[in-house]
């Protein structure tokens, strides 16, 4: 069970960009997250008329690894740990570890 999801609110811990917050786009991999607005690379682009794109420089959001992030919980606007209880009818529950209260469900897409 992967302890940062999709659509979870985190901070980087460590980095260039250590400090800034932003929601999880998608999982790159098991090891790799694009978040948004963070690790951001300058992408030159040619202009291709057929789909209606301009040239010129793009930001582009490049992959980072989830151990240099943290979820953040909402209730103390800190990084936080997560931890999964299992329910007595087999269900698995995320937590934050300071707290031990329930993290909110991303919505599913």
């Amino acid at each position: 069970m992967n302890k940062i999801r999709k659509g979870d609110q985190v901070i980087v811990i460590t980095g260039k960009d250590k400090g800034k917050t932003g929601v999880v786009l998608r999982r790159v991999d098991d090891t790799h997250l694009i978040v948004e607005g963070v690790n951001l690379s300058k992408k030159h682009t040619k202009p291709n008329p057929m789909k209606g794109q301009q040239g010129g420089i793009v930001d582009k959001a490049m992959p980072i690894d989830q151990s240099n992030v943290a979820i953040l919980n909402p209730s103390s606007k800190k990084a936080d740990r997560v931890g999964i209880i299992v329910a007595e009818d087999g269900s698995k529950q995320r937590i934050y570890k300071s707290d031990r209260a329930p993290i909110a469900s991303a919505p599913s897409a």
